[in-house]
């Protein structure tokens, strides 16, 4: 029998799923115009994609979208950027991981292109976390940084890259968990900056408390 491939982190390759520019965030419309929501979406993307560029443990990055002008703004900045017509975010990071499969990625980390506080560092520290959490009897790493809520998954790390299925939505912390547990893979669950996400205004009052002004 072919031994089962266990985690490994050394091509790690970021999925960085958006919808749109012009899409994107549309619960922030009641305190942001069109032209304001749009600018912050592109800092947030162009903040993530300066953080995985950057990253020293961080192959490659793939921003997956429905909007050529997003995927335009990732090939700025050395990115693979996939315009895919999939349904739904999940079906849409499925179609982004297998171009990193194609690409020799033996990880996959999923990073929402709405994290203020995302850089280099901090990807890096979670890499290096998660890689002293490995376990050797376990045959996959599934690694996650959840929202403020405790409820949602900000970062998603697996590898191998398909050890389970990536289910963003409701109540996906528990639910990537419970698929850990069935795929036999360890779970570990990180916490720092990338626990900081904007979904609402309330959560842009926040970060730019925190940061400082996002968006131009």
């Amino acid at each position: 029998m072919e031994p089962v491939a266990g985690p490994d982190l050394a091509r790690t390759w970021a999925l960085v799923p958006i919808r749109g520019l012009e899409t994107a965030k549309t619960r922030l419309g009641g305190g942001l115009d069109a032209e304001e929501r749009r600018d912050l979406v592109v800092d947030l993307l162009e903040r993530t994609l300066v953080a995985t560029r950057d990253a020293r443990r961080v192959s490659g990055t793939i921003v997956v979208t429905m909007d050529p002008a997003a995927a335009g703004i990732a090939r700025d900045h050395r990115a693979v950027g996939l315009v895919e017509r999939a349904p739904g975010l999940n079906g849409a990071i499925s179609a982004a991981r297998s171009v990193a499969v194609a690409r020799g990625a033996t990880a996959v980390l999923v990073l929402p292109a709405d994290l203020p506080a995302i850089s280099a560092t901090a990807i890096d520290t979670l890499l290096d976390a998660a890689d002293r959490a490995r376990s050797p009897e376990a045959i996959g790493l599934v690694a996650l940084v959840t929202d403020q809520h405790g409820r949602g998954t900000n970062a998603l790390l697996v590898s191998p890259p398909g050890r389970i299925e990536p289910l963003f939505g409701p109540g996906s912390r528990d639910l990537h968990r419970a698929a850990a547990a069935g795929a036999g893979a360890a779970f570990v669950e990180l916490d720092g900056p990338l626990g900081l996400d904007v979904d609402t205004i309330a959560d842009l009052e926040v970060a730019e408390a925190a940061l400082g002004a996002i968006g131009g």
